[in-house]
């Protein structure tokens, strides 16, 4: 039996027209490559990103599934909003570090029964069948007495996700490290009574030469992890492991009759490139044998073998645990072998004599002859053979960087250093030799013209910015105006013959002067703009406001060096 609601016909057109807007629209070709350009355009930087509802920029290179929005979400354009918290899951959490007070007791105690507390302590924080305390035989409703104080009840405190999870919520790090001091320091007096006890023991077992076995707890020193000490019914195993980029060794060589290789312990202990006249490869790979007999592996080996019998002696040493220890016992025993040495030859020198044979001269003085080759001319110097040996260190000399003959420091001009070898004064440059000194040389030559010193440059000049322009512009118009200043000066100083010439050097004091104290009075107000502006906030600041594309004059830069702050003087706060 089926049912069926008639709507009006408006309803119905309008659930129609939004499942059109709902399903969406199906692309031509055209369109999906028009779509596919412009995610290439704006990956590449060429087009500007995608905006989102906040005018935010969002990254055309995060992934589809990212950015798209769930269907649910009902978005209209590119938001990465579903991404980020909502303003409904954002809560006030509770900080991780808080914890509910466990044994606090809130309030003074009270001395009286209250009415709703619990019948067997009187705290008013439970009931008498939550209570913990014992079971009294006439409660605290009856007696009055011994009124327990009411617990301190934490609100329930809400942690975020971290904050569920921590395992460590709740703990007291003082006191656990205090349990584990004394819980150390129990074990080290026990081990110090057992290491006593022993002693005592097997001096009395020594003393009457009884053999009663001892106690088990006497050899618990003894015991110690597998892997630890070396005995011969013990196999030690070393996994050998590799980097998974790194090529397998049984992939070196694929002749079956190559190095054979072991799978179980990933070893090949010959040369898998043996005879096969691959120098490159065997220069990368050679072996286990030749790994372990290279560097300081057989020293390693010495050390070790030493440690498992000084354990085998009674003495207590391990390679990896006390190496210190270990080489100074090592040197021990080696000086003492070597004084023993010493002293058998000794005594055998001193019972059948010989002494003398010992200290003869060596055999090319003996035999007045040598495999040295020496050329010599006929007054008696050296040609060839028996040169002088250059004294070197173990740091490596002359080695030079980027074609240079020379070390960076080798050169100094104007008060910068260089390389000797072209005189370039950048660090870590290549050396252009003879070419750069001459181009350092002859790259700007100066020419007096019209009683003004010019500049020419031999090389072409690199474009410039329009800043520059800009400048160079505005030097050559203050170039002009001096230029007419003068001129007006010479006419003035024609015209003005007859005054004397400690009139005019009067005059151009007094201007210099007035210039000066009008230069002081502009670098004043200066500082204090720029005073003003830096204490704004930088988003409010004027653009370009500390910034000044004008030559300052001499009275000016006078005028600054004498209001100039001075931060390393201690008195120029006292001014």
């Amino acid at each position: 039996m089926s049912f069926s609601i008639n709507l009006p016909p408006s309803v119905m057109a309008k659930k129609a027209k939004s499942e059109e807007q709902d399903e969406p629209k199906k692309k031509s070709r055209e369109d999906w490559r028009k779509q596919k350009e412009l995610e290439e355009m704006r990956k590449a930087g060429t087009a500007p990103a995608m905006t989102d509802e906040e005018g935010k920029e969002i990254n055309p290179h995060i992934p589809q599934y990212i950015m798209q929005a769930p269907w649910y979400y009902q978005a209209t354009q590119a938001t990465l909003k579903h991404q980020r918290i909502q303003e409904d899951q954002k809560k006030n959490y509770d900080d991780r570090n808080t914890w509910y007070k466990k044994g606090l007791k809130e309030g003074p105690v009270v001395t009286k029964f209250r009415k709703g507390a619990c019948e067997n302590c009187g705290a008013m924080t439970h009931k008498k069948k939550d209570c913990l305390e014992r079971p009294r035989r006439i409660g605290a409703k009856f007696t009055g007495d011994n009124i327990a104080p009411d617990e301190y009840i934490t609100p329930t405190l809400n942690f975020d996700y971290e904050g569920k999870r921590d395992h460590a919520a709740g703990v007291d790090v003082e006191d656990h490290q205090r349990k584990v001091r004394e819980e150390y320091s129990r074990l080290e007096e026990a081990k110090r009574m057992l290491k006593e006890a022993n002693f005592l023991e097997g001096k009395e077992s020594a003393e009457t030469s009884q053999g009663d076995s001892e106690d088990e707890d006497k050899y618990a020193d003894d015991v110690d992890m597998p892997g630890q000490k070396f005995e011969t019914k013990q196999r030690i195993t070393v996994r050998n492991l590799r980097i998974r980029e790194d090529t397998a060794k049984y992939l070196y060589n694929l002749d079956p009759n190559s190095a054979f290789y072991d799978p179980k312990t990933r070893s090949m202990r010959e040369n898998p490139y043996k005879n096969t006249g691959n120098i490159e490869m065997e220069q990368k790979y050679a072996g286990d044998n030749f790994v372990r007999f290279s560097g300081d592996a057989h020293e390693f080996a010495k050390k070790q073998v030493f440690a498992w019998e000084a354990y085998e002696h009674g003495t207590d040493v391990h390679l990896q645990a006390d190496p210190t220890k270990l080489e100074l016992l090592t040197k021990e025993v080696q000086k003492r072998k070597e004084d023993f040495k010493s002293s058998a030859k000794e005594s055998i020198l001193d019972k059948y004599g010989g002494e003398e044979h010992l200290q003869a001269p060596p055999k090319q003085l003996l035999m007045a002859q040598t495999e040295d080759y020496v050329e010599y001319s006929r007054h008696g110097s050296v040609i060839k053979g028996n040169e002088k040996p250059v004294v070197r260190s173990k740091y490596e000399e002359d080695v030079y960087i980027n074609n240079h003959t020379s070390v960076w420091g080798s050169f100094w001009k104007d008060g910068r250093w260089g390389y000797k070898c072209c005189q370039s004064f950048i660090k870590e440059s290549y050396c252009t030799g003879a070419a750069g000194i001459e181009a350092s040389n002859t790259d700007i030559i100066p020419t007096i013209r019209n009683g003004e010193e010019e500049i020419e440059e031999e090389d072409e000049e690199a474009p410039k910015s329009l800043l520059q322009q800009h400048q160079e512009k505005l030097l050559s118009k203050e170039k002009k105006k001096k230029k007419k200043k003068k001129n007006k000066r010479k006419h003035k100083k024609k015209s003005k013959s007859s005054s004397s010439s400690e009139s005019e050097s009067e005059d151009e004091e007094a201007i210099r002067e007035r210039k000066l104290k009008e230069a002081l009075k502009k670098e004043e107000e200066q500082q204090k703009k720029a005073d003003h502006l830096l204490s704004m906030d930088e988003r409010k600041r004027p653009y370009n406001s500390m910034y000044t594309n004008v030559a300052p004059s001499e009275e000016e830069m006078e005028a600054w060096r004498m209001k100039q702050r001075r931060t390393e003087d201690p008195m120029s706060h006292f001014s």
